[in-house]
């Protein structure tokens, strides 16, 4: 018998915990490869997620910019209302202008949202004026001065507002 041949219980016990220790070892670098993984892959969902915010945010940024002079537009559209019937006329082309410009900012996902006769929320309502009434609950938005927008959840432009108030109470203090 040669000795390469013989395999005493030592060098099987041996083996057996090289194989547990290199099982160990596998295992381990399977657990950090799918680690690494699920780490590029958030990487990747994160990065498609900012790529949409930021387009987002540009479309924002440029249709907040034609807001302003969209109000203007639609202002003097309305102020035609008592103008000559030529004018009407000329006014009646530039009102379907305005709803095509309308379409474009709804197509992109900007809308606008009611303020009237909502309670006041400072989060998507601007306070301008109050006014002192007992016809409606305290904090009731009463007109709306500008229209405000939203971008999916996100106000872009909030209303600005006259809220309803209610009346101060005159105490002297004599009188109790």
């Amino acid at each position: 018998m040669t000795q390469e041949n013989e395999t005493t219980p030592q060098s099987l016990d041996g083996q057996q915990e090289d194989l547990v220790k290199l099982k160990a070892e596998l295992a381990d670098f399977k657990d950090k490869y799918f680690r690494a993984l699920a780490e590029v892959e958030n990487t990747r969902k994160r990065l498609q997620k900012e790529k949409i915010e930021s387009q987002s945010f540009a479309i924002q940024g440029v249709i907040l910019d034609f807001l302003q002079p969209l109000d203007h537009f639609e202002q003097a559209l309305n102020a035609s209302q008592s103008a000559s019937d030529e004018i009407k006329h000329w006014a009646q082309g530039f009102r379907m202008i305005l709803q095509q410009l309308k379409q474009v900012i709804q197509d992109n996902g900007i809308t606008p949202f009611e303020a009237v006769g909502q309670l006041f929320d400072p989060h998507v309502h601007e306070a301008i004026e109050t006014e002192e009434t007992e016809e409606v609950a305290d904090g009731t938005v009463l007109q709306e001065f500008t229209r405000g927008y939203k971008m999916g959840n996100r106000v872009i432009r909030p209303a600005k507002v006259k809220v309803a108030v209610q009346p101060q109470q005159n105490t002297t203090l004599g009188e109790e």
